[in-house]
């Protein structure tokens, strides 16, 4: 029973945070379209009172959705193991059209074009038919369902971990309840930003479905830009960005003489983002965890394809071949989020 506790207090911690970072874009999205049913209706109506959005409803869905998936998750972890795990490139290539989606979405909100309709997730057309003679108010259920049970595609990094912990379990029901808890705990955390920010976006409706377009753009993008980093994407923000700030040449000088590299993976990111190594030579990367419980736990180097979750406190050594000079690795958590590189030279 103490497992579980933990789990739920992680989970209403830091994982509710943490994934509240990853998976808002898709809690967005699936408001939306309520948003838009709510508005319309209200602007077809005699009285030019305007409705308040009816949103409680659907994020009670989407988290439902999600805990459900996330318990069938827990459950067949327990019972096949590593066979369920995603690579990450499976992931970057969820994380992308993820990103599509929603910022198709956005554009479509916006009324850019009607080809970005096809971005409106409906359900099938009998279903809507039926609910519309039988139902006595708008409310989408479809929607939120759909993307809630989506985000199990894309798990932030605290929530990685909890599921190495289930996969640890050997056991479907252990597996089912550990991560039964900790989504749970993480639900207060996405119904109280969510309600409370578009209850706020309510009383400048005119304004709020713009709001409302213009964040699930930027989080398509972010999204977008997370899956390019997991590939290690020389198209990557940060990439590009490093790429247009080179500066002239300078004397390099190695973060290591001893032929070991030290990197901290801390609750906000990697520290040094950018490590200094001699070429020619193997090296041994020590990444340190001190009371981390961030994405950066799920520590990747894709282009060596290492991937693994680092204990919340400790030292876990990685093997780095020898690169030529010149040579940029670039290494990122399982999320794309927090990033960083390792620089060849002489």
């Amino acid at each position: 029973m103490e497992q579980y506790l933990v789990a739920f207090i992680t989970g209403l911690t830091t994982g509710g945070l943490s994934c509240m970072a990853v998976q808002g874009g898709l809690l967005a999205s699936s408001l939306a379209y309520q948003i838009e049913q709510d508005m319309l209706t209200a602007g077809n109506k005699k009285s030019k009172r305007v409705t308040r959005p009816k949103t409680a409803l659907p994020i009670v869905l989407f988290l439902l959705a999600k805990l459900v998936a996330y318990t069938f998750l827990g459950l067949l972890l327990g019972l096949l193991g590593s066979v369920l795990t995603l690579n990450a490139t499976l992931r970057a290539i969820l994380l992308i059209a993820i990103g599509v989606f929603m910022v198709g979405n956005a554009l479509r909100m916006f009324n850019v074009h009607p080809f970005f309709r096809i971005f409106a997730i409906e359900p099938p057309k009998f279903v809507t038919r039926y609910i519309r003679r039988t139902a006595k108010t708008n409310t989408d259920w479809f929607t939120p369902l759909f993307l809630g049970a989506l985000t199990v595609l894309i798990p932030c990094g605290v929530t990685q971990a909890m599921m190495a912990v289930a996969l640890a379990t050997g056991d479907p029901l252990q597996g089912a309840a550990l991560m039964f808890a900790f989504v749970l705990g993480t639900s207060p955390v996405f119904f109280l930003v969510a309600y409370l920010t578009t209850q706020i976006g309510a009383r400048l409706e005119k304004w709020f479905m713009r709001f409302v377009a213009v964040v699930v753009l930027v989080l398509g993008l972010v999204s977008m830009n997370s899956g390019l980093n997991l590939m290690g994407s020389p198209l990557a923000f940060p990439s590009l960005t490093a790429a247009a700030q080179d500066a002239p040449a300078t004397a390099f000088v190695p973060d290591t003489t001893d032929g070991t590299l030290v990197l901290n993976a801390e609750n906000y990111g990697y520290s040094p983002s950018r490590l200094n190594a001699p070429a020619g030579v193997p090296l041994t990367l020590n990444v340190v965890t001190e009371n981390t419980y961030s994405c950066s736990r799920a520590f990747l180097i894709p282009a060596l394809g290492v991937e693994v979750i680092l204990p919340e406190t400790g030292v876990v050594p990685i093997s780095i071949p020898a690169q030529p000079a010149g040579t940029v690795i670039p290494f990122t958590c399982s999320m794309g989020m927090y990033t960083g590189e390792i620089v060849f030279g002489d």
